[in-house]
């Protein structure tokens, strides 16, 4: 059962092996034909083990809407204007949902379009190192390589979901007046 819209919800990533990877709070907008939409207002504090980052803008993450699970391996955040980058998309394990927690593991390989339009794969040396490092199953190798493919294909095609729907979702977090708490 997925939360009501306007509910705080919690992102958990950890890396392979259950190692901690990022976590922030973030707040559930609605769902629509692409999946479900998150609302991560500007000043949101993410952490992961040795680093915090602050939102310097507000964005909105795409889960991907159910389905196979071949298809499901990614979360997308689309920046608001004046962010480090338009999309940044992590390739994951499926992501799933744990009451008002979203769990996924994060592959390492992320697709980026960034402010001037240029799309590109980062991380692929990452990939490679934690591919053999911590043990990625041949199963999770190639799909990771097929999503990641997948994604850039999209993204840089300009296909849906990455072809300005976020826009709305972006505007409804602006209306929704979410304020999120800037101490994790």
């Amino acid at each position: 059962m997925l939360p009501d819209p306007g509910s705080a919800v919690r992102v958990v990533m950890t890396k392979w092996g259950d190692r901690p990877h990022w976590e922030f709070d973030a707040t559930y907008l609605g769902s629509d034909e692409h999946g479900d939409w998150l609302g991560i207002a500007r000043s949101t504090v993410m952490t992961r083990p040795g680093m915090t980052y602050v939102a310097p803008t507000a964005q909105v993450g795409l889960v991907p809407a159910p389905g196979p699970d071949v298809e499901r391996g990614w979360l997308a955040t689309f920046h608001d204007v004046g962010g480090p980058v338009q999309v940044y998309v992590d390739i994951t394990t499926p992501p799933v949902w744990d009451g008002a927690v979203l769990r996924a593991v994060d592959l390492d390989l992320d697709v980026v379009r960034g402010n001037t339009g240029r799309v590109w794969v980062d991380d692929e040396d990452e990939f490679a190192d934690h591919r053999v490092r911590y043990g990625y199953p041949p199963e999770v190798v190639s799909a990771a390589a097929a999503s990641c493919d997948r994604v850039h294909a999209a993204v840089a095609d300009g296909r849906a979901p990455y072809d300005g729907v976020a826009a709305g979702w972006l505007d409804r977090l602006r209306e929704m007046g979410v304020t999120l708490p800037t101490e994790p």
